[in-house]
């Protein structure tokens, strides 16, 4: 490939500015090329094109979002656009400054100067560079001044440093210094551009807070696919990802990711790498109403293991799971051994049902007597699987808010016991504490379902599972 040609490639592809500023950068580095990098580009390109106003881009540690949005993108609108004036706010001073002059060896190297001919600067005070023409990158902080400053495009590179954002203090001086001095920096405000791109730290961080507001586009990639998804890579192009899988299997496999997490506790993981930080209080249920075991419970005699089954009829990507949730019932003590949850078609359903109760040696199985579960019922009574015992329908009294709440209280008394580590434990927390906020509550509906069942002297042993009780919650 000629220098010219190779010019042309870097002024036309971002993808491949982007890996080649890198090599600028990270000499002793190695760059390993993902699909979540196309993604990032494409979207960046969109702002470019004016076709996205605001983008938030929430990201795990590690997966070059600096470098990309931050150093890269800001030298290639610059040499597209010397004219174009650009503020990049991080959390300190001392990032915005590594930050600007990683931006400085890009656009110092001599195939930027190739590729750029026009983009000169007239003077860098390593924290504003400004060109021939008048434009510019000016790097700042939180605390850092913007007195007299303007701009066309605004961009956040991590506003909260990790260690404060459990403050809620600090989380609200971030927000305030937004909404009160930040956006209204912006030249044009019809078409001025902001780019938010960060780790999750709190439900309640600047992402969630815009969140919220429902004006953003939110190009979400975290370390592991919850659900499966598409991601847009490009005109016509979209990466169907799968739930479980990482997002850079490359650098951080399942193997990797679940070191990291062994070493900084599941709740920041959930934050800063699945991009699902779990409330600290809760909503309708509190963290702290939540004891925890260490290993797991061996069933004793009197004890009962229950299977507590929400089901879904639809598989789509936006329609809602199908939860069972194991639970060790020993008298009014819950423990909570384990959580099933995927979107699955009638006969894998079907199949699953009595494979959970053989592997968990279920004593009782619970189905929601309404809607898609009545057809397993009849289906598992008519023709019951060996080994499985007659499955019991509930008749839910009541909608999701009003079914748990009469449950809370069991919650707040401490006999719910959650494990200390599960890989499923933040998914649960995440949805049980933002509840009913949050996007899902299909495995809140398993629990307070279950706890319907558990108030009931009928749940005692002794009683045979799957009896009609007449004037009970069963059918």
């Amino acid at each position: 490939m000629t220098a010219h040609v190779f010019s042309a490639l870097l002024r036309t592809d971002f993808r491949s500015f982007v890996w080649k500023c890198f090599n600028t950068i990270s000499r002793d580095a190695t760059y390993v090329d993902n699909w979540h990098i196309e993604s990032l580009a494409y979207h960046l390109q969109q702002v470019q094109q004016g076709k996205i106003q605001r983008l938030l881009v929430n990201m795990p540690p590690r997966a070059l979002k600096s470098i990309c949005v931050s150093v890269a993108y800001t030298a290639w609108l610059l040499g597209h656009n010397p004219e174009c004036r650009i503020v990049v706010v991080s959390y300190s001073n001392e990032l915005a400054l590594e930050l600007h002059r990683q931006f400085k060896m890009v656009i110092d190297s001599d195939w930027y100067q190739r590729t750029f001919p026009a983009m000169r600067l007239a003077k860098d005070t390593g924290l504003e560079a400004v060109t021939t023409q008048g434009g510019c990158r000016y790097a700042t902080s939180i605390e850092g001044s913007l007195t007299g400053r303007g701009a066309n495009l605004i961009i956040i590179d991590d506003p909260h440093k990790a260690d404060e954002a459990l403050s809620a203090k600090a989380r609200a001086k971030i927000i305030n210094w937004y909404q009160g001095t930040l956006a209204s920096r912006l030249d044009d405000k019809q078409s001025g551009q902001i780019i938010l791109v960060m780790q999750r730290l709190h439900p309640d961080d600047l992402s969630g807070h815009l969140l919220r507001t429902g004006d953003w586009c939110h190009l979400n990639l975290p370390a592991i696919a919850p659900d499966d998804c598409t991601i847009p890579l490009g005109p016509g192009r979209v990466k169907h990802w799968r739930r479980g899988e990482p997002l850079q299997p490359k650098r951080e496999d399942a193997r990797v990711l679940e070191a990291i997490k062994r070493e900084i506790g599941s709740q920041r993981f959930a934050a800063q790498y699945l991009q699902q930080p779990v409330p600290d209080g809760g909503n309708a249920l509190k963290r702290e109403w939540f004891p925890t075991y260490d290993q797991c419970p061996v069933q004793q005699p009197g004890d009962r293991i229950v299977h507590s089954w929400d089901v879904a009829a639809a598989i789509g990507d936006s329609n809602d799971y199908s939860v069972c949730t194991t639970w060790l019932k020993r008298r009014s003590r819950y423990y909570l051994l384990d959580v099933f949850r995927a979107r699955l078609a009638y006969p894998d359903l079907r199949r699953k049902i009595p494979q959970l109760a053989r592997e968990f040696g279920a004593d009782t199985i619970l189905i929601e007597k309404a809607g898609f579960g009545l057809s397993l019922l009849q289906d598992l009574r008519t023709a019951p699987p060996h080994g499985m015992p007659p499955p019991i329908g509930i008749v839910p009294k009541g909608d999701k808010q009003d079914r748990l709440a009469a449950q809370s209280a069991k919650i707040e008394a401490g006999q719910v016991v959650l494990p200390g580590e599960a890989p499923w434990l933040a998914d649960f927390l995440n949805e049980a504490l933002a509840f009913p906020n949050g996007r899902h509550d299909d495995q809140v509906d398993s629990l307070s379902q279950f706890l319907y069942w558990a108030s009931d002297p009928w749940s005692e042993p002794g009683i045979e599972a799957g009896l009609p009780i007449f004037g009970g919650p069963y059918d």
